[in-house]
């Protein structure tokens, strides 16, 4: 049983390779894409940021859920926070495409703060990318055990970007251009 699941598993890692480093590099060309006389999409900053603090939410209940062993719940909100992510990803890359980016305006210490949370925020979001596909996929083909090992790694990461992109949002709001 553990070893076909293990080959389950295998059948994956092609995909999850693929994804880890297609996304981030896509992302990163549309990010410079700017599409002409198109009205900018203003309105999705602080819906993307929700989105961000919806994630969070979720990833604590999951885990509240899991560790009250309400799997149905907890494999239920993981899709969930999946799908915001990628809903959140889709958004921000259609609010660069036809925007501006937004210039930090703070001064001091708080200028620091907030570029060490966007720097970490940045390198975290495309790190975590595999972490939640193997987390995901461990999961689904039923691999429990390796499962909640890289949970335990995935978990605070994923967290960890969520959170901070709504920090990063809060910090960044007085100086959007609308």
């Amino acid at each position: 049983m553990i070893e076909s699941n293990l080959e389950a598993e295998k059948k994956y890692n092609k995909w999850i390779v693929v994804l880890s480093v297609i996304i981030p590099v896509v992302v990163a060309i549309l990010f410079g894409v700017k599409i002409p006389n198109v009205e900018p999409l203003m309105f999705l900053p602080p819906i993307y940021a929700t989105t961000n603090a919806l994630t969070a939410v979720l990833l604590v209940v999951s885990f509240w859920a899991i560790k009250n062993k309400k799997i149905k719940l907890h494999e239920n909100l993981m899709k969930v926070a999946i799908a915001l992510s990628v809903a959140f990803l889709v958004m921000y890359v259609a609010y660069h495409m036809t925007s501006e980016s937004t210039k930090y305006g703070g001064e001091g210490a708080i200028r620091y703060v907030y570029f060490i949370i966007l720097i970490t925020h940045i390198l975290l979001s495309i790190v975590v990318i595999p972490f939640v596909l193997i987390t995901y996929v461990r999961a689904i083909t039923n691999n429990i055990e390796r499962h909640k090992k890289i949970a335990r790694i995935t978990f605070p990461l994923w967290l960890y970007v969520a959170v901070t992109g709504v920090i990063v949002y809060i910090m960044i709001s007085p100086y959007y251009v609308y």
